[in-house]
């Protein structure tokens, strides 16, 4: 790699998973225009994340990742983004009260348009095509003009990006995430769900806490972490020409930033460490993420931890673990016992979607007690080595989805075709991923010391 890094060094790189685009012209065209356009995020923003993930990697917080699989153009609605975000506060509430531990919280969203495909094909009634690689680049209708790479799509993502990320600034601080509307945030289809008893109790008795502090002089009036929240935006750095054209140099400190969103991460299927996309993240200040599967070997991982946070710094890259239920024994221990014996500064992050999806007939699907066992595992393996659970890595959605079997409504896989809305892989529904932090909760409380052990009488 080269020792001087600009935001164009890994075009002289090999590269995977990149769009074949008919018309190149255009292509750099539309990277020049996007170039012009104003920062969707700032530096200062991923700073403050970086810190608040430092904190993470101390024990002193909990990160919480998660959105869509591949955001789409079709489903862009103020409804959509509205009812993700109050899961999303939901889980988050859960996890701090519940789980005594605050949380950091961080979307799939606002860029998350990009997906790495296994096969550069599909092939339907003995007809190939092109993949769909996500609306950023083409289209998921199975036809040869919808598959064609469109270089102009970039210019709809940003500009989607930029109207999720002005509603998300508005919910976080304008009064929405306002600890008060903790009983309104429930939707419609959780308040009938097993759930539903177990978050009002948890909402009732925040509702207790926040009367106390009233007492106190302290209330949403007076105090703005009451009212409002810090949300963070996050997503895969895959296609790297439209990256390149969103970073730019700080003025306060003459470093580079990705602008496109204030935590990028490299995919399991790019993380070759002599590899463009490497080499894009290495020399961006924003805190990254590192997709880890069962093929990372405990050397590789030390040696891409030293290509992208040489400085050893906290809070700048978190490790999201994908191994899948069955694997993750036989492969998580290694690796963090390599980054310890290393004295490496990392957050451990869980991804249990990915490495659990199973096909159901016509179907892909992830069934939650998988999801859980992976989670559970993944706790259960930091505790055993005296490592930190920093946090969870979920693609979920404040709809009311059938893409997941299993949870407190045990939907099984003739559910599937009820509510099958992804546009790639199958997500989590409000329910499940509600679920998901309540059990997810208890063991942050447990690790973390928190649970209230039974007394021994005098006798014992």
């Amino acid at each position: 790699m080269s020792e001087r890094w600009t935001p164009k060094t890994w075009r002289n790189l090999p590269i995977q998973q990149v769009p074949e685009y008919p018309d190149a012209a255009a292509l750099a065209a539309v990277e020049t225009q996007l170039a012009s356009f104003p920062p969707l995020v700032f530096a200062g923003e991923a700073r403050k994340l970086k810190a608040s993930l430092a904190s993470v990697s101390e024990g002193k917080a909990f990160l919480l990742q998660g959105g869509d699989c591949a955001e789409s153009f079709d489903e862009h609605s103020a409804d959509n983004i509205r009812d993700f975000f109050r899961v999303f506060l939901q889980m988050a509430l859960v996890l701090t009260f519940a789980g005594s531990s605050p949380v950091v919280k961080v979307g799939r969203i606002a860029g998350q348009f990009a997906k790495p495909r296994s096969s550069p094909t599909e092939t339907m009634d003995g007809v190939s095509l092109p993949s769909y690689r996500g609306d950023i680049v083409n289209g998921i209708g199975f036809s040869e003009e919808a598959r064609v790479p469109d270089p102009r799509r970039q210019l709809e993502a940003y500009r989607q990006s930029a109207a999720t990320l002005n509603l998300l600034r508005a919910f976080a601080t304008g009064g929405y995430a306002n600890l008060d509307n903790a009983q309104r945030w429930m939707l419609g289809f959780v308040k009938d769900s097993p759930q539903s008893s177990r978050y009002a109790d948890v909402a009732e008795r925040m509702s207790d806490a926040l009367d106390f502090m009233r007492a106190i002089g302290i209330s949403p009036d007076t105090h703005q972490e009451v009212r409002a929240t810090e949300f963070y935006t996050s997503h895969e750095a895959l296609l790297l020409g439209y990256e390149q054209a969103l970073t730019r140099v700080d003025s306060t400190t003459g470093d580079w930033y990705a602008t496109s969103g204030h935590m990028l991460w490299v995919g399991d299927r790019t993380r070759q460490a002599d590899h463009a996309h490497i080499e894009y993240a290495r020399g961006i200040k924003n805190p990254l993420g590192l997709k880890c599967g069962p093929s990372m070997t405990g050397e590789g991982l030390v040696r891409l931890i030293d290509l992208l946070n040489p400085e050893n710094e906290a809070g700048r890259l978190t490790l999201i673990c994908r191994f899948g239920a069955d694997k993750v024994g036989d492969h998580l221990p290694n690796l963090v016992r390599a980054v310890e014996r290393a004295g490496r500064k990392v957050v451990w992050a869980c991804d249990p979607m990915h490495g659990n999806t199973i096909a159901a007939g016509r179907y892909k699907t992830r069934p939650f007690e998988r999801v859980m066992t992976e989670i559970e595992a993944f706790f259960d393996i930091h505790r055993a080595e005296g490592t930190i659970a920093g946090g969870l890595h979920l693609e979920m959605t404040g709809k009311d989805v059938t893409e997941c079997t299993g949870g407190a409504r045990a939907l099984t896989a003739d559910d599937l075709q009820d509510r099958y809305h992804t546009y790639c892989d199958p997500r989590l529904n409000a329910e499940q991923a509600l679920e998901v932090a309540f059990l997810t909760a208890e063991l942050v409380k447990r690790d973390r010391g928190q649970i209230e052990r039974p007394r021994l009488d005098a006798a014992e």
